[in-house]
């Protein structure tokens, strides 16, 4: 994993790596600083394995921190499945975990040394006064009617909102630095607000908790981090991250680099909509196999080598756009392929009688794992007189090219013989419910004498078959671009099929599948013990990914 990839550009891994080489940095430092107010989802991903992975290719260092300024959005919960997540995906932190509130008190201290120097006040203006009087993109800001309050009065007042002498809203405290300024950014940013809240790692000891922006770059300044790496809709912001580095005695001068955020078509990743998905009960949890979610992907089938290569083929870059969301399945497929054990599952039962077999007829095949890998073993296929294959591959009247089983056709059972169909058998409501063939025993592993047979079929005993919930997974939503539209709700545009279960028979190996546990069901697709639902007299997979892949399809047309 620490290998570095070819298969796609990284402009920063060149930039660090000739700071390096130029002697400017000894040994990089990076960080991955989420805030603990959701579950990590898959524009995530590629932060983690650029921020990671650089400190693997680069002989470097990268840190887990958690920017833990809002205790009324944040659960321990969250930091708990963010924790699993890194850790599932193969990548370790340096250290131990941090926390932005560890920094509480030196940040406090600097907000006061701020004051001191005249570059932060209290003000009394409200949230709707502040974005009224900060002006827009066109027009400057204007002061604050308390921007120019004294030193002393600055420190007790904002003694006093450490205190809880205020209500929540009633005062923040904010940065002086440039109300005319053309980055909005400038324009006297908070830096404290009041929160009445119990913060998940110190408790009630504050009644003010600090800005994003007066977090991040000092917690990375006091950490030694190098690179502060992080995506396009923070440019705006690295003035004010310089700013605030430039005017504290900050230990170190981290430097920030930014890169254009993973956009996936069919996918929202704003943590607020997945939280709104959630809450609504459109999903079933974060970790839901239809949400972009990392445990959501996970429980869905994805392996931690699938995101990475996905996250190496998209690259990293400048330039802003929407990634197709058929490269994230050529990534699964690509790893399942080579490291899925087959199986055979039928999704819909139509049971097939083999009427020139014995009632008590058992023979039992013995197939390998996996075609190309010999240390996955071999499996046991046993047939007997009844099986089950699937309604799909049977037509009563079949089209020209349809290669599967009708009356009076021949197909090859996988892994077994070729049979034919000799009789449909239907109840009173004309509905079809078996079929009556004969089996050609010399057709074991050879092809029939002076026939030529197309078509390969799946198919289970009918004795020995376990029974499964088939969770078929699909895009959760319907168009491209869900929340493109800002006079649309995004829920408008949900998939009604992003969900179908289905119980079929699955071979008798399935049986001992455990929790995550993947497979390619032949012919069908590639499926997920889940690790929720998977257990006792409950046989549970989910869908992965079909078997088409539209993605490589498509790149050989154009290459």
């Amino acid at each position: 994993m620490s290998s570095e990839s070819t298969s796609a550009p990284n402009f920063i891994r060149t930039q660090i790596r000739e700071e390096i080489e130029q002697g400017r940095v000894n040994t990089i430092v990076t960080r991955f600083p989420p805030e603990p107010n959701g579950f990590l989802h898959i524009g995530h991903a590629k932060s983690i394995c650029l921020n990671f992975g650089l400190a693997e290719q680069l002989g470097g260092q990268c840190h887990l921190r958690f920017d833990d300024t809002n205790p009324a959005k944040e659960e321990q919960v969250y930091i708990d499945a963010i924790r699993e997540d890194i850790d599932w995906l193969g990548f370790k932190w340096s250290g131990e975990v941090r926390y932005a509130s560890s920094y509480f008190d030196q940040l406090h201290e600097w907000a006061c040394q701020l004051i001191r120097d005249g570059l932060a006040y209290v003000d009394d203006l409200n949230a709707e006064q502040m974005r009224e009087y900060r002006g827009t993109l066109t027009e400057p800001g204007r002061p604050s009617p308390w921007r120019d309050r004294s030193v002393e009065e600055n420190l007790a007042l904002f003694e006093g909102m450490k205190n809880g002498e205020f209500a929540e809203g009633e005062k923040v405290l904010r940065a002086k630095i440039d109300m005319a300024s053309p980055n909005i950014n400038l324009r006297d940013p908070t830096l404290y607000r009041i929160r009445h809240a119990v913060h998940h790692q110190s408790g009630d000891k504050w009644k003010i908790y600090p800005s994003y922006d007066f977090t991040h770059g000092q917690s990375d300044a006091i950490e030694g981090i190098t690179h502060s790496i992080c995506t396009l809709e923070f440019e705006d912001h690295r003035p004010l991250y310089n700013w605030f580095l430039d005017n504290l005695p900050v230990p170190a001068r981290p430097r920030q680099i930014e890169f254009a955020r993973l956009n996936l078509n069919y996918t929202v990743t704003s943590k607020r909509k997945l939280k709104l998905l959630v809450d609504q009960g459109v999903v079933d949890g974060w970790d839901d196999p239809r949400m972009p979610t990392i445990s959501g992907m996970r429980r869905r089938g994805y392996t931690p080598a699938s995101l990475r290569k996905f996250c190496d083929m998209v690259g990293v870059s400048r330039a802003s756009g929407v990634v197709d969301i058929q490269m994230l399945y050529h990534a699964i497929r690509s790893d399942l392929e080579d490291n899925a054990p087959r199986a055979m599952c039928v999704m819909k039962p139509l049971k097939v009688v083999l009427t020139n077999l014995p009632e008590d007829h058992e023979e039992i095949f013995e197939v390998p794992g996996h075609p190309a890998r010999e240390d996955m073993g071999m499996r046991q296929l046993p047939l007997n007189r009844e099986i089950w294959i699937d309604h799909e591959d049977f037509m009563e009247e079949p089209p020209k090219k349809f290669f599967r089983l009708a009356p009076g056709k021949e197909v090859r059972l996988r892994n077994a013989y070729v049979i034919r169909c000799d009789d449909v058998i239907k109840n009173e409501q004309g509905e079809i419910e078996a079929l009556h063939c004969s089996v050609d025993l010399e057709t074991l592993g050879q092809n029939p004498e002076g026939r030529k047979v197309k078509g390969v079929i799946h198919w289970v005993s009918a004795r020995h078959g376990v029974e499964v919930e088939v969770r078929n997974y699909d895009n959760l939503f319907q168009v491209e671009a869900p929340d493109r539209d800002k006079d649309v709700d995004f829920l408008e545009h949900l998939n009604a099929q992003s969900l179908e279960t289905v119980y079929g028979i699955g071979e008798p190996s399935l049986a001992q599948a455990g929790a995550e546990q993947r497979f390619q069901f032949e012919r069908v697709g590639y499926f997920c013990a889940d690790r929720r639902d998977h257990g006792g007299d409950r046989l549970v997979f989910n869908r992965t990914v079909s078997l088409k892949d539209g993605w490589a399809k498509a790149q050989n047309k154009t290459n």
